[in-house]
């Protein structure tokens, strides 16, 4: 059988390479392993036997980014073969850190495939130059929300980031994960939401300046919650910040140390930093809504950060994610 015959056939299997992995639980370092990571290599090994070269590159490749990530993404429920020729296999980086760089055999690797229907649900796609930016739903036996990073050169997809975890909520206000608003708007102030959002997250996120809450969203305005542990409102929010473990220390239950990148388009916003949720180390992403100059809405995902020598590759899980950090009063 030749090979693109072969992955089209087992396209709905591709779910295993995701099952046979740790499951994901927010805040914790044992249980990191993403789905995307994963499969992100799959397309790589995939490449390296040719099944990347169908005659069909070029029109692939007359897509818009977001149209290509969403053919990637895609390609993991569909198993179409030439969603591998986003990835440029000579220039990828992974960054999920539980994803091995570096060829498997093909024995191996279907040995590993099982017979499941793989849901991939992209419910919001942006693009910040470079940069694509994804929200989405997984269904590989188990529920997952996620951000995907992309960042492009050409009309290939180089780099990878992301932080996926298990599907939880809804939350006490009634909102899912990824419910509300999927369209931007607003493209002209995207530079000056992107500097909303930073400022936001230098001062009350990591600077845990409270009583400037007011200054980045307000109660006429509103705040929709889609967190699913926090409900909506201001309030909220303020008591999940302030929370503080009953030691010593009275160190932060939910603590930002590092900004490491902002991405924006319109009116929407995501960020990526690093720190700890109940003292595990952890990456938050936070995409953010503003309107009128407000943050009025929220969703993220939560993912514990594995110890070096969980590694299984040297990137890291925020590296090359270069942001200028600027001092903000």
């Amino acid at each position: 059988m030749r090979l693109t015959t072969m992955f089209v056939s087992m396209g709905v299997a591709f779910a295993a390479c995701v099952t046979v992995r740790r499951g994901i639980t927010s805040g914790s370092s044992s249980s990191t392993s993403s789905s995307l990571g994963f499969i992100s290599s799959l397309w790589r090994r995939l490449a390296r036997f040719g099944v990347a070269t169908a005659s069909g590159t070029g029109a692939v490749h007359n897509m818009s980014r977001k149209d290509l990530v969403r053919k990637l993404l895609k390609g993991i429920e569909t198993g179409d073969p030439e969603s591998a020729t986003v990835v440029s296999e000579e220039r990828y980086i992974q960054h999920n850190p539980h994803t091995q760089e570096g060829g498997e055999g093909l024995a191996s690797l279907f040995k590993r495939l099982a017979k499941t229907n793989p849901k991939v649900n992209i419910v919001r796609i942006f693009q910040d130059e470079d940069f694509v930016f994804a929200h989405t739903e997984y269904d590989f036996s188990k529920r997952r929300i996620g951000f995907e990073i992309f960042r492009f050169e050409g009309n290939y997809a180089v780099e990878h980031w992301d932080n996926i975890q298990s599907r939880k909520g809804p939350n006490p206000s009634g909102h899912s994960m990824v419910d509300g608003p999927t369209e931007s708007i607003d493209f002209a102030l995207t530079d000056s939401n992107r500097e909303l959002v930073c400022n936001f997250v230098t001062n009350i996120l990591i600077g845990r300046k409270l009583e400037k809450l007011g200054t980045y969203m307000t109660e006429e305005q509103g705040f929709i919650q889609h967190s699913p542990e926090l409900k909506d409102g201001i309030s909220c929010l303020r008591s999940a910040l302030a929370l503080c473990h009953d030691n010593e220390d009275k160190t932060p239950v939910l603590r930002y140390d590092r900004l490491h990148h902002v991405l924006a388009e319109g009116n929407f916003v995501l960020t990526v930093c690093e720190g700890s949720h109940d003292n595990v180390h952890t990456s938050f992403y936070d995409l953010f809504r503003v309107e009128r100059g407000k943050i009025v809405e929220h969703w993220d995902t939560i993912d514990g950060v594995a110890p070096r020598s969980e590694w299984k590759n040297n990137n890291g899980k925020f590296g090359g994610m270069q942001l200028e950090q600027k001092n903000r009063a």
